[in-house]
């Protein structure tokens, strides 16, 4: 990989903290900014510090990611999903610099019976999934070489996750309801900061490598299905064993509509860049694992997908 580092934008986010983590450990030059460092929707913040830095990529790990929040703020959703993509795809085009930009199976209804590939037709349910949506849209059409990396059900050590609640609630209650009929692909901060990193390093070689991707974890589950992973694996450093019931989606209460089907397949990623994900299993005991064994688990607010 020729010329600066890894720009990130968002780094403070669990796939960003994840990322600029791996990059260190490899010896690969990389630039983390947090909001506080470079808010994207501010046009002459990011210009100065792509000036600054000079990169050879840029990462945005950046955006707005409460989905249930922004049914009542759409202005600020448009502005992390829709308006910072644009301002950063820009800048990159200007400078001929590749962008790797995070989105998600929000963009989807859910309503497919198999497994979202890229040509499919995005429809989302609610600002979020729209915002993101023309977020991308707004990348493909402004950036001369990009990659959009669609991903799903994100956990890891690093921010607010499902795998913590579940962990929490594994040592507060006896019973844990979780949904039974809502279906994805955990994916595993581990392994997508691996997949961009492979990215950040082929994406500039070939313009054949651009264009949009999935990428999720190898295998897909429900809610319910991935708790019960989560709980049988803390039951080996803790002892407790809750019990885990299954329900439906209609019997849990949330603000906005969900996709039923987030499964996406990854299959052109692998293709393209030689490499998959691990089977969700064999992540959710190796995270767990980790968390189990902290003293203090990390619990910074996320800013990146969820």
């Amino acid at each position: 990989m020729n010329g600066g580092p890894i720009l990130v934008f968002g780094a403070r986010g669990q796939i960003g903290r994840e990322f600029v983590a791996l990059a260190t450990a490899r010896r690969v030059p990389v630039a983390a900014l947090s909001r506080a460092d470079a808010d994207i929707t501010n046009e002459t913040t990011v210009r100065t510090v792509m000036d600054i830095h000079r990169p050879s990529a840029v990462v945005n790990a950046a955006g707005y990611t409460a989905v249930s929040n922004a049914e009542r703020e759409p202005e600020a959703a448009q502005l992390g999903n829709v308006v910072g993509p644009a301002v950063l795809a820009t800048a990159c085009s200007d400078l001929s610099v590749p962008l790797i930009h995070i989105s998600t199976d929000y963009v989807f209804d859910g309503n497919k019976k198999a497994a979202y590939v890229e040509g499919d037709r995005v429809n989302p349910l609610g600002v979020y999934g729209r915002t993101k949506a023309e977020g991308e849209a707004k990348v493909r059409e402004i950036a001369k070489r990009h990659v959009i990396l669609r991903t799903s059900w994100v956990y890891g050590v690093y921010g607010r996750n499902f795998m913590k609640t579940v962990l929490r609630l594994a040592a507060e209650r006896d019973e844990l309801r979780m949904v039974s009929d809502q279906y994805g692909c955990p994916t595993a901060t581990f392994d997508l900061a691996e997949a961009l990193l492979v990215v950040a390093r082929k994406l500039p070689e070939k313009v054949s490598n651009a264009g949009t991707f999935h990428f999720a974890g190898s295998g897909s589950t429900s809610w319910f299905g991935f708790a019960e992973e989560i709980v049988k694996r803390q039951a080996i450093f803790t002892g407790r064993t809750p019990k885990v019931v299954a329900i439906k989606a209609s019997e849990y209460p949330a603000s906005v509509k969900r996709p039923l089907n987030s499964e996406l397949d990854s299959t052109k990623f692998s293709n393209v860049y030689g490499f998959r994900a691990r089977p969700w299993q064999e992540r959710v005991a190796e995270i767990v694992a980790v968390l189990s064994k902290a003293k203090t688990p990390e619990t910074a607010p996320q800013t990146q997908q969820s």
